[in-house]
């Protein structure tokens, strides 16, 4: 019965504190495809729910024109939009990451429960910032629950990649290392949304008479940014290497110079 009792507890003791440890892959991506699933859906039943006109309305107060009856709901429609490419990107991100991710440990699942519970309160975000056409006196507010929740949920999916690339040689696949053109693009492609979400939390607290249109305007960007991403690492590390290689050139030529001078000529 000792016995029993103390293997009981050195496996208690491995599972609380051995983080390290492999997680099934599968079963994480597995698991978090289904929440995105799940919060993109419904987003989806909130707006088909509260912003589609009633046929009563639309006949005696529009006249029977629809599109006229739509555009009175357009800041909510520019919100859901807003809110399901925020998903649809963060999912994009994800996707990107575990591509790169060999083997998960229980850390990484952790750090991606994490994320996902902030991409649940994704529709909380919706329908704060629907709120807008409103003029609701908690406007700001909305706008920087809306950010904080985007900030959480993004920057649990940069520490996925740097508890990653802490054991690179176990976890992740060779051309996503260290130095890589890969490992560049995935370092900015994950610190995107952490440091726009962040500026824009800022800037509504400086700028408070324009929060609703930094906050569209985040939503917008974000997915330009997102495709002249690759371009712009791709540049900044042409320039680097190009730096990098004339400066060794310049180091080559200097012994090069000195190896050619004689004992008695070389400067002491």
């Amino acid at each position: 019965g000792q016995r029993d009792e103390e293997e009981e507890h050195h496996s208690l003791e491995t599972f609380t504190f051995y983080l390290s440890e492999p997680l099934s892959k599968e079963r994480v991506e597995a698991f978090s495809d289904g929440v995105y699933a799940i919060v993109a859906t419904l987003l989806i039943l909130d707006i088909c729910e509260d912003n589609v006109p009633d046929p009563r309305e639309v006949e005696e107060k529009f006249h029977g024109s629809l599109l006229e009856a739509l555009s009175e709901y357009g800041p909510n429609y520019l919100a859901y939009f807003g809110s399901f490419v925020t998903i649809g990107l963060l999912w994009f991100v994800h996707h990107s990451l575990f591509l790169y991710v060999t083997k998960a440990t229980r850390l990484m699942g952790l750090l991606n429960i994490l994320s996902l519970a902030f991409i649940g309160g994704l529709p909380l975000a919706y329908q704060l910032t629907s709120e807008f056409a409103e003029k609701s006196h908690n406007e700001i507010e909305a706008i920087q629950v809306s950010c904080v929740i985007t900030f959480f949920a993004s920057i649990f999916q940069f520490a996925i990649w740097t508890t990653a690339l802490l054991s690179e040689r176990e976890t992740l696949h060779p051309f996503a290392r260290y130095g890589g053109k890969e490992h560049a693009f995935m370092f900015a492609k994950l610190a995107l949304y952490p440091c726009v979400s962040l500026g824009a939390f800022f800037l509504t607290c400086l700028l408070s008479e324009f929060s609703t249109a930094i906050f569209h305007v985040m939503q917008i960007v974000i997915p330009f940014a997102f495709l002249a991403l690759r371009i712009f690492v791709r540049i900044s590390l042409r320039v680097i290497k190009t730096v990098m290689s004339l400066s060794k050139r310049k180091v080559v030529l200097l012994e090069e110079e000195e190896a050619c001078l004689s004992p008695t000529e070389t400067p002491s």
